[in-house]
Protein backbone atom coordinates (compact mmCIF):
# COMPACT_ATOMS: atom_id res chain seq x y z
CA UNK A 1 0.00 0.00 0.00
CA UNK A 2 1.28 3.58 -0.87
CA UNK A 3 1.44 6.49 1.59
CA UNK A 4 -0.38 9.62 0.86
CA UNK A 5 3.00 11.87 0.48
CA UNK A 6 3.19 15.68 2.05
CA UNK A 7 4.06 18.26 -0.23
CA UNK A 8 3.91 22.47 0.19
CA UNK A 9 1.49 24.75 -1.17
CA UNK A 10 4.14 26.54 -3.56
CA UNK A 11 5.41 22.52 -4.81
CA UNK A 12 1.73 21.79 -5.05
CA UNK A 13 1.03 24.30 -7.26
CA UNK A 14 4.13 23.54 -9.74
CA UNK A 15 2.55 19.90 -9.73
CA UNK A 16 -0.54 21.62 -10.92
CA UNK A 17 0.98 23.43 -13.76
CA UNK A 18 3.23 20.84 -15.41
CA UNK A 19 1.06 17.71 -14.69
CA UNK A 20 -2.29 18.72 -16.07
CA UNK A 21 -4.12 15.77 -15.77
CA UNK A 22 -3.69 16.41 -12.07
CA UNK A 23 -6.93 16.52 -10.11
CA UNK A 24 -7.12 18.88 -7.40
CA UNK A 25 -9.88 18.52 -4.76
CA UNK A 26 -10.61 21.16 -2.08
CA UNK A 27 -11.92 18.98 0.89
CA UNK A 28 -13.31 21.87 3.12
CA UNK A 29 -16.94 22.03 4.00
CA UNK A 30 -18.94 23.47 1.12
CA UNK A 31 -19.33 27.19 2.88
CA UNK A 32 -15.89 27.38 3.49
CA UNK A 33 -15.00 26.51 -0.36
CA UNK A 34 -17.73 29.07 -0.97
CA UNK A 35 -17.12 31.98 1.56
CA UNK A 36 -13.83 31.65 2.96
CA UNK A 37 -12.15 31.36 -0.69
CA UNK A 38 -10.47 28.27 -2.42
CA UNK A 39 -7.44 27.93 -4.75
CA UNK A 40 -8.26 28.68 -8.16
CA UNK A 41 -9.03 25.62 -10.11
CA UNK A 42 -10.03 23.46 -7.09
CA UNK A 43 -12.53 21.00 -7.19
CA UNK A 44 -15.05 21.08 -4.02
CA UNK A 45 -15.42 17.82 -2.55
CA UNK A 46 -16.69 18.09 1.11
CA UNK A 47 -14.82 15.36 3.05
CA UNK A 48 -17.30 16.32 6.09
CA UNK A 49 -20.15 18.82 5.23
CA UNK A 50 -23.16 20.44 6.70
CA UNK A 51 -25.52 20.12 7.97
CA UNK A 52 -24.51 16.49 9.53
CA UNK A 53 -21.07 16.96 9.68
CA UNK A 54 -20.38 13.44 9.30
CA UNK A 55 -18.12 11.86 6.40
CA UNK A 56 -19.35 11.37 2.91
CA UNK A 57 -19.53 7.30 3.04
CA UNK A 58 -19.13 8.42 -0.92
CA UNK A 59 -16.06 10.67 -1.12
CA UNK A 60 -13.86 7.78 -2.57
CA UNK A 61 -16.49 6.88 -4.75
CA UNK A 62 -16.70 11.52 -5.93
CA UNK A 63 -13.10 11.12 -6.24
CA UNK A 64 -13.14 8.28 -8.58
CA UNK A 65 -15.77 10.10 -10.97
CA UNK A 66 -13.72 13.23 -11.24
CA UNK A 67 -10.60 10.59 -12.31
CA UNK A 68 -12.85 8.86 -14.27
CA UNK A 69 -11.33 6.04 -12.77
CA UNK A 70 -7.72 6.92 -13.62
CA UNK A 71 -6.87 6.82 -10.10
CA UNK A 72 -6.96 3.72 -8.22
CA UNK A 73 -4.49 0.81 -8.69
CA UNK A 74 -4.18 0.03 -11.91
CA UNK A 75 -1.51 -1.29 -14.06
CA UNK A 76 -0.96 2.03 -15.82
CA UNK A 77 0.39 5.16 -13.87
CA UNK A 78 -2.76 6.51 -11.41
CA UNK A 79 -3.69 10.45 -11.86
CA UNK A 80 -2.13 12.57 -9.42
CA UNK A 81 -4.82 14.16 -6.47
CA UNK A 82 -3.90 17.11 -4.48
CA UNK A 83 -5.83 17.52 -1.43
CA UNK A 84 -6.42 20.92 0.31
CA UNK A 85 -8.06 21.63 3.31
CA UNK A 86 -8.32 24.58 5.95
CA UNK A 87 -4.71 23.65 7.67
CA UNK A 88 -3.60 20.77 6.31
CA UNK A 89 -5.55 17.88 8.95
CA UNK A 90 -8.75 17.25 7.24
CA UNK A 91 -7.06 16.36 3.80
CA UNK A 92 -4.63 14.40 5.82
CA UNK A 93 -7.00 12.05 6.51
CA UNK A 94 -9.16 12.36 3.56
CA UNK A 95 -6.06 11.15 1.90
CA UNK A 96 -5.25 8.62 4.43
CA UNK A 97 -8.98 7.41 3.21
CA UNK A 98 -8.00 7.27 -0.41
CA UNK A 99 -4.90 5.06 0.22
CA UNK A 100 -6.65 2.91 1.49
CA UNK A 101 -9.42 2.75 -0.87
CA UNK A 102 -6.56 1.59 -3.40
CA UNK A 103 -5.76 5.24 -5.23
CA UNK A 104 -1.85 5.43 -5.58
CA UNK A 105 -0.55 9.19 -5.78
CA UNK A 106 -2.30 10.99 -3.43
CA UNK A 107 -0.45 14.40 -1.62
CA UNK A 108 -1.27 16.72 1.02
CA UNK A 109 -0.43 20.26 1.16
CA UNK A 110 0.69 19.94 4.50
CA UNK A 111 -0.45 23.58 5.57
CA UNK A 112 -3.51 23.94 3.33
CA UNK A 113 -4.85 26.76 2.17
CA UNK A 114 -5.00 28.78 5.55
CA UNK A 115 -2.30 27.71 7.53
CA UNK A 116 -2.06 27.18 11.12
CA UNK A 117 -3.03 29.35 14.22
CA UNK A 118 -0.99 32.26 15.10
CA UNK A 119 -0.06 33.11 18.74
CA UNK A 120 -3.27 35.83 18.23
CA UNK A 121 -5.45 32.39 17.36
CA UNK A 122 -5.73 34.01 13.55
CA UNK A 123 -5.05 32.15 10.76
CA UNK A 124 -3.34 32.89 7.06
CA UNK A 125 -0.04 34.28 9.12
CA UNK A 126 2.38 30.76 8.97
CA UNK A 127 1.96 29.45 5.86
CA UNK A 128 -0.91 28.07 3.43
CA UNK A 129 -1.99 28.67 -0.08
CA UNK A 130 -3.02 32.41 0.20
CA UNK A 131 -0.13 32.89 2.79
CA UNK A 132 2.27 31.90 -0.34
CA UNK A 133 0.49 34.40 -2.74
CA UNK A 134 -0.86 31.55 -5.04
CA UNK A 135 -3.69 31.87 -7.22
CA UNK A 136 -7.21 32.09 -5.46
CA UNK A 137 -11.05 33.61 -5.14
CA UNK A 138 -13.88 33.50 -3.41
CA UNK A 139 -17.70 32.85 -4.63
Amino acid sequence: MSDIKQISATSAYEMIKNKPQTVFVDVRSSMEFLFVGHAKGSNSIPWIDEPDWKIDPHFATHIRQLTLGGAHSSDEEGVPIILICRSGHRSLEAGIHLIKEGFEDVYNIDTGFEGDLDENHHRGTLGGWRFEGLPWEQG
